[in-house]
């Protein structure tokens, strides 16, 4: 297993470790419900240094983004930051991942998924045939997202940069704890608010900023958050998470992802898209909480009242906010509709569900 510039600290915390994208990562301090209540009501600090980041560089480096993602990244000016996909040739996702505008028409920063690095360097590098200039600097850039409604007002006091307003989907670049060239933004993955910090992969740098980090909520209450608690708020965001929610083999349009598949421009896939949006799809991701006791795992079969297996769970836990079950799961089109009663095979029971509408918190 890898490890990040932060494992040692995570163990002296007494973080429960475990193995996630073939990293040694921290799954929980102090429990998943402690932590999830502290990112919602106050502030939380996930290592995800884990995560794979490419620069692409040159007057050809937005044409090729344009090309192999699902959005319209012409429409990013310096600073801004946009959530797309990778859609492969047969419709599927080959990743989601953040697109940063870090000068236009020229610099970008590509933020995609630790388990898909290797895998998304193949496939950018498939379609760079006009000489875009490209860097992977996964293994030489850390991050730490600090995420909760009070995390930037405690960060404030870290930087001159101001991002106490700092809008949600920017970013900025300057000093934080005294380190230089830090590139801080508000692309949470929580719902709760609160930035990104991305610096270089140097232990003093590091520590430097962990440190002060910690120092700067120490009044505050700030708490490390691991895996699992991030797991749960994006649950209840509905946000999905590749490998589980979409892959390969599932389309935008089937996810809900249609509103970051722009057809102003070509790509891979652009013409499966254009018929799946005509036509409709068959299946459809949706949101949904159980009306009996049970929590609905990842592969539960999802099946209608005559006991016929109409999809499957994708994601599911005991929401911490709301305090009953929520998943998330692919079903046929025409029990995607709000309130459809449905039901996820439990332990070879049927447990009736209910179609809801997310975000569920």
């Amino acid at each position: 297993m890898k490890n990040t510039p932060f494992t040692e600290k995570h163990i002296a915390l007494g973080a429960k470790m475990a193995e996630f994208a073939g990293y040694n990562m921290p799954i929980s301090y102090s429990g998943i419900n402690d932590e999830h209540a502290a990112v919602r009501n106050n502030a939380g600090v996930f290592d995800v240094s884990h995560m794979g980041e490419f620069i692409l560089k040159g007057e050809n480096a937005l044409a090729l983004i344009q090309k192999i993602t699902s959005n319209d990244a012409s429409k990013l000016t310096a600073g801004k930051a946009q959530y797309s996909c990778f859609p492969n040739d047969e419709g599927g996702i080959v990743d989601d991942l953040l697109v940063y505008c870090l000068e236009e028409n020229n610099s970008y920063m590509l933020v995609i998924n630790a388990g898909n690095i290797a895998k998304d360097w193949n496939w950018v590098n498939k379609y760079n045939d006009k000489g875009v200039e490209l860097h992977n600097i996964s293994d030489n850039t850390c991050l730490l997202a600090i995420q909760g409604p009070n995390a930037s007002k405690i960060l404030q006091c870290l930087t001159d940069k101001d991002i106490l307003n700092l809008k949600y989907y920017t970013f900025v670049k300057g000093t934080f704890a005294g380190v230089e060239n830090v590139l801080i933004s508000a692309t949470g993955y929580t719902g709760s608010g609160g930035v990104e910090i991305y610096f270089e992969n140097k232990a003093a740098d590091a520590d430097k900023i962990w440190n002060a980090i910690f120092a700067a909520g120490a009044t505050h209450g700030i708490k490390p958050i691991g895996l699992g608690a991030r797991d749960t708020l994006r649950l209840e965001m509905g946000f999905c998470l590749y490998g589980n929610d979409i892959n390969d083999n599932t389309s935008p349009m089937e996810a809900g992802l249609g509103w970051i598949t722009k057809f102003t421009k070509d790509f891979t896939a652009k013409v499966i898209f254009e018929k799946q949006k005509a036509e409709g799809v068959t299946k459809k991701l949706v949101g949904f909480e159980m009306l009996e006791k049970g929590i609905a795992r990842h592969d539960y079969i999802i099946k209608n009242f005559t006991g016929t297996t109409i999809g499957k769970v994708t994601s599911g836990t005991q929401s911490p906010s709301l305090g009953k079950a929520i998943g998330i799961g692919y079903v046929e089109s025409k029990f995607a509709g709000i309130d459809t009663e449905i039901y996820i095979s439990i332990r070879n029971t049927l447990l009736k569900a209910k179609v809801v509408k997310m975000p569920f918190a």
